[in-house]
């Protein structure tokens, strides 16, 4: 009671929406994403409360930090069926590697890798898949878990219309907008990169 901070915490969820990009900055937990409109929106990536802290005083940036902290990791594994949240690590020429960081709204216990293979990107021209054309490292993506594969890595799949890359980053830095199934674009320069994008809003 009368502690700032404790007033000041609201509980949250992965997906849900913290603020917007332009006057909060994602720190632990938190990811920015464009909605439907192309305002770049922060989202948890974790289960836990939401944070607010002003900027560190020699930050040249003064958004105030938002983070989801008092996380609590679930027990949870990933089951075939169940929508993940995965960060890409790693991106060959038949399949990309990545972190799965929640799965629902659950985040877990331990660390579990996701593999998204050439034939898993989309439903159609699966032989004309270009994994460089779909995800690069960093990306955040919303995928669904078919089966465990070998050595303890999950297959998944973004070969639905929603599943797909929902935030990346362009060379210049810049939570890039979706400007139609293949394409995302970097506000600041006008640069179009490939990718395998996740249908946004309704």
């Amino acid at each position: 009671m009368g502690e700032i901070e404790g007033d000041n915490k609201e509980k949250v969820t992965p997906g849900e929406i913290l603020g917007k990009a332009s006057e909060l900055k994602p720190g632990k937990g938190a990811y920015v994403a464009a909605d439907a409109a192309g305002v770049n929106l922060v989202y948890a990536s974790l289960t836990g409360y939401r944070t607010i802290s002003p900027p560190p005083s020699d930050s040249t940036d003064k958004r105030s930090v938002v983070e989801v902290t008092g996380h609590k990791p679930h027990g949870a594994v990933p089951e075939p069926g169940c929508t993940v949240l995965a960060r890409v690590k790693k991106v060959m020429a038949k399949m990309a590697s990545a972190d799965i960081m929640c799965v629902g709204s659950k985040s877990f216990r331990e660390n579990f890798t996701g593999v998204i293979r050439q034939q898993d990107v989309r439903a159609t021209e699966i032989d004309k898949v270009d994994m460089h054309a779909s995800f690069r490292a960093g990306d955040i993506v919303r995928a669904v878990v078919l089966s465990l594969g070998d050595a303890r890595a999950y297959h998944l799949s973004t070969a639905k219309n929603e599943l797909g890359v929902v935030s990346a980053e362009s060379t210049a830095g810049e939570t890039m907008i979706p400007i139609s199934w293949t394409e995302m674009q970097c506000p600041v320069t006008g640069q179009i990169e490939p990718r395998k994008v996740a249908k946004v809003g309704n």
